[in-house]
């Protein structure tokens, strides 16, 4: 059985979405972040960068939310458009966008001070969310030009999970995503899935989802 280390609401999330998806055997093991449990000897031997999440699937120990996403997609031959395809690679393309820079982005615009001292860090917390405004100008063009309903068109993919997870985390912010027509019909969708639901209800998640 696969294990799925987490915390609630943390770049776990997205993988625990289509753990429910996929209907595959799984178990939750709890990091608790706010003890320190992610720096812990016992996960650091997981995960020396003591980072959430770690699958564990079989013998194999993977970290990085983006690759346990195609590891899961690849595993079982779903949630991800045939290899040799165009589509293929248009799903790596919004991967890598979404891991490597929507996602880092909100790492500098959440921890601002691994950047900037003192009152500095205010000026890297608005700069960093006008980027991420612009991203999600982005992804709501991309929406638009095909017409959805999901990031790569008609079918739904592993990717819709993880956006639905970066744009949950903007729900603070001055612009979050659900103020964009495009991203806030998405979103609704994505809320409105059984998977996502249970999820919810496993971390114990209350509102605003989004």
């Amino acid at each position: 059985m696969m294990k799925l280390f987490y915390y609630p609401g943390n770049a776990s999330l997205c993988v625990h979405f289509l753990l429910e998806e996929l209907g595959a055997p799984y178990e939750l093991v709890l990091v608790d972040r706010t003890q320190g449990a992610h720096k812990a000897a016992e996960y650091l031997k997981l995960n020396p960068n003591g980072l959430i999440p770690v699958l564990m699937d079989g013998d194999l120990v993977l970290s990085k939310t983006a690759a346990i996403l195609l590891h899961l997609c690849d595993t079982h031959e779903c949630f991800a458009p045939p290899l040799k395809t165009l589509k293929r690679a248009q799903f790596y393309k919004w991967l890598m966008f979404l891991t490597n820079t929507l996602q880092a982005e909100m790492i500098v615009y959440f921890y601002p001070d691994r950047w900037a001292k003192g009152a500095a860090t205010a000026e890297v917390k608005a700069s960093s969310e006008a980027n991420l405004s612009g991203y999600f100008d982005l992804l709501e063009a991309q929406f638009s030009a095909h017409g959805g309903p999901y990031l790569l068109g008609a079918e739904i993919t592993a990717l819709d999970y993880f956006l639905w997870m970066l744009c949950r985390w903007s729900r603070g912010m001055e612009r979050p995503a659900r103020t964009l027509p495009q991203l806030s019909a998405f979103l609704a969708r994505l809320d409105a899935r059984p998977a996502v639901a249970r999820a919810y209800a496993q971390e114990q998640l209350g509102e605003p989802h989004y």
